[in-house]
């Protein structure tokens, strides 16, 4: 195995398109001898590029039941730096649920691994391997290779890095002062009912505000929204900048709700 790992980072090293990433992934997933590799890329400007394994009919029931919104890997690593064992994940909900019985009908396998890779700019990546298994196969794999597929995740990142390097991300459009003030109070951990009431509108009215944000930034869900707007300077977090600026609506009362 060794031997066509080392085979896959040189065709890797070679590649000099970025459709050829499509034929890494199923050379990766041969080379481990697992069900599906996936490398799922988010450009700067929000533009979304998917290779990988996974049965086609999955990939478009996938998009069409927007279970990127509750898909607890897509969420699990946005909010982390290191990879992502899917046995430590929530899946309690059900909703997440029966996503996973879906997705596991659809031939994902019961073991996954996730590995997120942050690049300039914002743009963010994931490196995924799932696979049928007993726990313990799949803990003695990742015992043998979980070091090999951190060094791969990041070359393969820089590869598609360097492929794209010509494109010009889209200018992001500005945000409302409102779709601003949405997004600051969730950067600083208030639920969506407590920014609700701290800027004095209806949950209903705040879900507008972030989804209109959310769509301007190209993000894939809320956490990515956030993460966009203070990657791109649009949102400040911290108690310094907010009395610089003044304070937001309803900082008095965030006060007495963090402080409760």
């Amino acid at each position: 195995m060794r031997t066509r790992l080392n085979r896959f980072l040189q065709d890797l090293e070679s590649a000099d398109r970025l459709d050829q990433i499509q034929g890494l992934t199923t050379q990766l997933r041969d080379a481990l001898e697992i069900d599906h590799v996936v490398y799922h890329w988010v450009s700067v400007d929000g533009e979304q590029y998917g290779f990988g394994t996974y049965d086609p009919a999955w990939a478009q029931r996938y998009q069409d039941q927007d279970y990127i919104r509750i898909d607890p890997v897509v969420l699990g690593c946005f909010q982390r730096f290191h990879p992502v064992d899917w046995k430590s994940l929530d899946w309690t909900s059900k909703a997440v649920r029966a996503f996973r019985a879906d997705s596991i009908a659809h031939g994902v396998g019961n073991q996954g691994f996730s590995i997120p890779i942050r690049g300039p700019n914002g743009q963010f990546a994931l490196l995924t391997l799932s696979h049928t298994c007993s726990d313990a196969s799949w803990e003695a794999f990742m015992f043998s290779y979980q070091r090999d597929l951190i060094v791969i995740a990041h070359y393969l990142n820089a590869k598609a890095l360097t492929l794209q390097k010509g494109r010009r991300p889209d200018t992001i459009r500005p945000l409302s002062p409102r779709e601003i003030d949405a997004l600051s109070f969730l950067a600083m951990g208030y639920s969506r009912s407590q920014a609700a009431d701290l800027l004095g509108i209806s949950e209903h009215t705040l879900r507008a505000y972030i989804e209109s944000a959310r769509h301007k930034l190209g993000a894939l869900n809320t956490v990515h929204a956030v993460a966009r707007a203070i990657g791109e300077g649009l949102i400040i977090v911290g108690g310094a900048a907010r009395e610089a600026a003044g304070g937001w609506p309803g900082q008095n009362q965030a006060r007495g709700v963090a402080s409760s």
